[in-house]
């Protein structure tokens, strides 16, 4: 059942039982209709107006321009017959000359702008055939007469000629009156179909006033007003007062809305003493949990001290076995204690090492700036008697400063260095490449041999707590060092990963920030 149709409840009003959906829908459609009348009486009236101005401006003035340049060059055309007529000089025809130019371009022009309008073609006919009539009876004959003495035929034809001109003025002033006349009136349509695009337009503002004075009420009555009641119900219901009902009002959506909150305030009022009583337990839980890690950690560090002192006997008293009485038991007997020599020396090792594991995030760690090229010189100084047999050659870029704690990065790099010298191949002398670059505002560091390598399907397996790839015998360890490297890294913000390498051996890349990390406190275990 959607929200647009909610079932009305007996005996209300049809109008009751609408929906906030169908409120704005009614109201949207109503407003679009009554705009869409008026804007298409505006897009009317606009272009009424635009042909208007269109005719006026491309045909009616410029068709009263044109009959005013035919006036002036006819005048033109009798100035200069009347001077060479009474002169013979020739600087008379050039008047003459450009006015019939001029004449026939306005007469070219008059024949566009006039081809729909009957009476200005009359009228135009009228002005032609009467400058005919004067060209043919005083211009042509007087201008094609030689020049340097007075024409004769322009004494004799004067009086025929002004009343020719004359006539001729008379058609020129009728066609121009017609055309102003016809101009004014365009002028006077212009005006009224502006003013009439101006009260539309004045209307439809008035309109989409009114309108958002509607939607505005209609909102505030319908929806803000609703939803503010409904806010203040519901945040009586927030601050704890589950006895409060929410009143309903508004548009029928509205009002299920309220009905649903109130029915949702009333099982929140039948839950809440469930769910109070369920939180004091999970409290409780959560308090003995904390308690049971905080006393596993602690016999975790406890167990594990306490294993060193019995496992230093083992060990002690096994390697007096072996120098005391070396040779002189059999063979066999000198292979056991040999056997239990080395159990006890790699169970104290491997202690050790899960001390190491477990302190790193559990103590309090100050971090402070660290030369990293300083603290590889006391690694590689640390492990230069392993390199030194392994005949390894250790070469690096200049390392960076870095905000971390001295001990934990010292193991990092022994680690590091010590797998690389370790998992050396036993056909070429160790190459170890140690590099920096920094990269997204983070130091990427990268360790390089041309060891035995990792398969890529074990990339990720080396970084698990005693995983191992190869057995005791042949390379010795606790299967902690990679482990070891991700804690380090991690605690101090980074990642670190086995890179791929298309030459043999193994790259090792981890990243430490280049900005210091938060100063971090962590309680003492």
């Amino acid at each position: 059942m959607t929200a647009e149709h909610v079932p009305a409840a007996p005996g209300t009003r049809p109008l009751a039982n609408w929906t906030t959906r169908r409120w704005l829908r009614v109201g949207v459609s109503a407003s679009l209709a009554l705009l869409a009348v008026l804007s298409g009486l505006g897009v009317w009236a606009m272009g009424r107006a635009t042909s208007i101005s269109n005719d006026l401006v491309n045909t009616r003035s410029p068709a009263l321009t044109n009959s005013v340049r035919l006036e002036t060059a006819l005048v033109n055309q009798e100035t200069g017959v009347r001077g060479y007529g009474l002169t013979g000089e020739k600087q008379f025809l050039e008047p003459y000359r450009q006015g019939l130019a001029d004449e026939k371009s306005a007469v070219d022009r008059l024949h566009q702008l006039l081809s729909g309008d009957a009476r200005e073609q009359a009228d135009l006919r009228t002005v032609l055939g009467r400058a005919r009539t004067w060209q043919q009876r005083i211009a042509t004959p007087i201008s094609g007469a030689p020049a340097g003495a007075p024409v004769p035929i322009a004494t004799d034809r004067a009086a025929e000629g002004k009343a020719a001109f004359d006539h001729l003025r008379q058609a020129m002033t009728a066609q121009q009156n017609h055309l102003l006349s016809a101009r004014m009136s365009a002028v006077g349509d212009l005006n009224r179909a502006q003013t009439l695009c101006d009260w539309v337009f004045a209307a439809v503002a008035l309109v989409i006033v009114l309108l958002a004075a509607a939607v505005f009420e209609g909102l505030r009555r319908g929806v803000s007003g609703p939803l503010t009641r409904l806010s203040s119900d519901a945040g009586r219901v927030t601050r704890g007062d589950f006895t409060h009902r929410i009143t309903a009002s508004g548009p029928a959506d509205l009002r299920k809305l309220s009905t649903d909150i109130d029915a949702m305030r009333s099982r929140l009022a039948d839950e809440l003493a469930t769910s109070e009583h369920t939180r004091r337990l999970l409290d409780e839980q959560a308090a003995d949990l904390k308690r049971s890690n905080e006393e596993l950690e602690q016999f975790a560090y406890i167990a594990s001290h306490d294993l060193q002192e019995p496992l230093r006997k083992v060990s002690s008293f096994t390697q007096l076995l072996q120098r005391r009485y070396s040779g002189q038991l059999d063979e066999r007997a000198d292979q056991y204690i040999g056997y239990a020599v080395d159990g006890a020396n790699r169970m104290q090792t491997l202690i050790n090492d899960l001390l190491a594991f477990s302190r790193i995030g559990r103590v309090l760690n100050n971090h402070e700036t660290v030369d990293l090229d300083t603290l590889l010189d006391d690694t590689l100084d640390a492990l230069s008697v392993s390199i030194a047999e392994a005949g390894a050659r250790v070469t690096r870029d200049d390392l960076p400063a870095v905000a971390g704690d001295s001990t934990q990065l010292g193991m990092l790099w022994q680690n590091l260095i010590s797998n690389a010298v370790k998992f050396r191949a036993p056909d070429r002398s160790p190459e170890i490449h140690i590099s920096a670059a920094e990269e997204d505002g983070v130091w990427r560091f990268s360790v390089t041999d041309n060891g035995i390598g990792i398969d890529p399907e074990y990339a990720d397996r080396v970084f698990v707590i005693f995983q191992r790839l190869h057995t005791k015998d042949r390379y010795p360890g606790s299967g902690i060092g990679l482990a070891m490297c991700k804690k380090v890294v991690e605690h101090h913000g980074g990642t670190i990963a086995v890179a791929p390498l298309s030459t043999p051996g193994t790259r090792i890349t981890f990243t430490l920030p280049s900005t210091p990390p938060p100063t971090q406190h962590l309680p003492v275990k």
